[in-house]
């Protein structure tokens, strides 16, 4: 006769339709989870569909342009994310030395402009747990990820997530003073537009000049090619070679040593900004409440 746990287990659904619930829950979009999860929209939807058959009720609600979470879906997705992170946890120990290795993902600006000048200190204060740093811009899936924490930007809501807010991703032009000279200085936020812009195409240029008065809807014809990262927009604005729109906080030493200027007060908010993200189930585990108190000690500085 079996015992309980094996008619638990047995009772299970496929693992695959949990994973796709998960991911398609943390997203509320078939597709944005059929590319994290590299399957097409007919497979996700093929799976959730597998899923409410088991379940015998709807676990989301599909509207026009958007679904949401029934409440038999509400109930389910913050356990199965649980579980996914208890899973991940159990992995990360069976590869062993999960307690003295510490790993943060961010995106690279935020990693080489800000994080890496710091974190010696951290080191120093916690010399028995090493750092592994990691630059990508995608989202983080800790519960099949090795990462513990990582840095994003964004507007801070993320299901199943602590999410604790380090500082605006606000926006404001900067040049090299070189090349501001150019033209005689910048004097007004039209002038901005005798110069090269980098990445013309960004939006965030569009809601600066609009919030500026100055009309740019020529901007997005002018030849340019994105890059990727602020890191690389700021090193070229630095060479001279065009206008960059910057996140502040990122780039005070160059504002500082006078590398960069930024030429007017004004500045863009789109409402995003980085923050420090991991499992709420993981909250409590010592490696990670020391660089979540670390980080947020620091940033108060």
């Amino acid at each position: 006769m079996p015992d309980l746990g094996s008619r638990q287990v047995s009772q299970l659904p496929p693992l695959q339709a949990i994973r796709v619930f998960d991911a398609v829950a943390r997203h509320l979009s078939f597709t944005k989870a059929a590319g994290e999860l590299a399957m097409t929209q007919a497979a996700v939807s093929y799976q959730i569909k597998v899923l409410e058959e088991r379940i015998g009720a709807p676990l989301f609600l599909r509207r026009p342009r958007q679904i949401v979470l029934t409440e038999a879906g509400q109930r389910l997705a913050p356990a199965v994310g649980e579980a996914f992170a208890i899973l991940g946890q159990a992995y990360a120990a069976a590869r062993g030395g999960a307690d003295g290795l510490l790993c943060v993902t961010t995106v690279l600006t935020f990693a080489s402009n800000w994080l890496a000048h710091r974190l010696g200190s951290f080191q120093i204060a916690h010399p028995a747990l090493a750092v592994r740093l990691e630059t990508s811009s995608r989202l983080t899936d800790f519960a099949r990820e090795e990462a513990d924490i990582a840095i994003r930007s964004g507007a801070g809501k993320w299901p199943g997530l602590e999410a604790h807010k380090l500082f605006d991703a606000d926006f404001t032009p900067m040049l090299s003073p070189k090349l501001a000279a150019s033209i005689g200085g910048v004097k007004e936020p039209a002038d901005l537009l005798r110069l090269p812009i980098l990445d013309p195409g960004d939006i965030w240029w569009t809601e600066w000049f609009s919030a500026a008065g100055v009309d740019s809807h020529d901007l997005a014809k002018r030849p340019g090619s994105s890059m990727g990262a602020q890191a690389y927009e700021a090193n070229a604005a630095i060479a001279g070679h065009g206008v960059a729109i910057l996140t502040r906080a990122l780039f005070k030493a160059e504002l500082a040593h006078g590398r960069l200027i930024q030429p007017f007060d004004l500045v863009g908010d789109d409402g995003h900004a980085y923050w420090l993200v991991y499992p709420q189930a993981r909250r409590n585990v010592p490696k990670i409440r020391a660089f979540r108190d670390w980080l947020l000690a620091e940033i108060a500085c």
